[in-house]
């Protein structure tokens, strides 16, 4: 799950152009709060590049309250967004989705510890007390998986809502996203960060999914979706004061100077070498399959192990391949 900022929870965000005659209506579920990993998004509705594709597209909020698959699953969403690690273990759970874009190249999950007791590396974690929030347990269990940790090796408390554990040492480290400007602001300027990605827990964030029924019954519509995205995306990239104030305009819970600081973070989530050749929303499918495979070893999987066929497909990607902008 993915926190990127105050916003509406569980509502429908309305803004932009009015709904034009003709247009097919579309809701896209998010996972989380509406806010700046959601700001191409954000941009093509407020811009009308939906529109121009013939589209009415609201914009689902998430939130700690709502859900992401079941508006999915009951078809009142074309399509939803999480990370390709719920899209993973939703399929192995028996529960089947086709992953088709990804707004993010890697989840900004990250742990932050002190300078004076730095974690740089996984093997820093053996000794020491990590604070988790209730969705990181997996992770953590998966880069002592990969580096062949002992769990008993690692202590880990439960984190509340803010970072007070490092602080107040209660932990070496804690955990949160790199995009959450706030929160990271209480830890100072000489925090000592290690992703999950770095760490070896490989993945994609904001992930765009929809069923496989969905994916062959609606796909011209959904390739419509991510040519918009791709080009609010762009725009966001290159205007990026106009755009925060674009969301901002259209989340008004969103702190403005703050998303203002954080952007240039977000843009460095969502562009780097691979959308430069490949175009935004790209996603390697080695690196899914990678993930599936470490998943599986730390018998992540209810169900049965997912077969990356049945999990994504590039037929939208490939369909929008001159529209999506290659930046990096």
């Amino acid at each position: 799950m993915m926190a990127t900022g105050s916003a509406m929870a569980g509502a429908f965000v309305s803004f932009g152009p009015a709904r034009a005659a003709g247009t097919k209506a579309m809701l896209v579920q998010y996972d989380w709060l509406l806010g700046n990993g959601q700001i191409g998004d954000i941009v093509a509705k407020a811009k009308g590049y939906f529109a121009e594709e013939g589209l009415d597209v609201q914009l689902g909020g998430g939130g700690p309250n709502a859900q992401t698959l079941p508006p999915l699953l009951t078809g009142q969403a074309t399509a939803a967004q999480m990370t390709s690690s719920q899209t993973v273990l939703a399929h192995g759970a028996g529960r089947p989705v086709m992953l088709f874009a990804c707004g993010y190249q890697y989840t900004p999950y990250a742990y932050f510890s002190k300078s004076s007791s730095p974690i740089r590396t996984p093997q820093d974690l053996v000794g020491k007390t990590v604070a988790l929030n209730p969705n990181g347990r997996l992770t953590l269990q998966i880069i002592m998986s990969l580096h062949n940790i002992e769990p008993d090796s690692v202590k880990t408390i439960t984190q509340g809502a803010d970072m007070t554990a490092l602080l107040v040492g209660q932990a070496d480290a804690v955990t949160g996203f790199l995009t959450n400007t706030t929160a990271l602001g209480v830890l100072g300027e000489d925090r000592v960060v290690m992703t999950a990605e770095s760490a070896g827990a490989l993945g994609y964030a904001n992930a765009y999914l929809t069923t496989p029924e969905v994916f062959t019954s609606e796909q011209e519509s959904l390739t419509k979706f991510i040519r918009a995205c791709g080009k609010g995306w762009g725009w966001a990239f290159e205007n990026r004061k106009e755009a925060v104030d674009l969301m901002c305009d259209a989340l008004p819970n969103l702190d403005r100077a703050v998303e203002h600081a954080t952007v240039d973070t977000v843009m460095s989530i969502a562009f780097g070498p691979d959308t430069k050749a490949n175009g935004w929303g790209w996603f390697d499918n080695k690196k899914l399959q990678k993930q599936i495979d470490t998943f599986d070893t730390a018998k992540a999987f209810e169900v049965r192990k997912p077969v990356l066929s049945e999990v994504s497909s590039h037929a939208i990607l490939d369909a929008t391949a001159d529209a999506r902008p290659r930046l990096g």
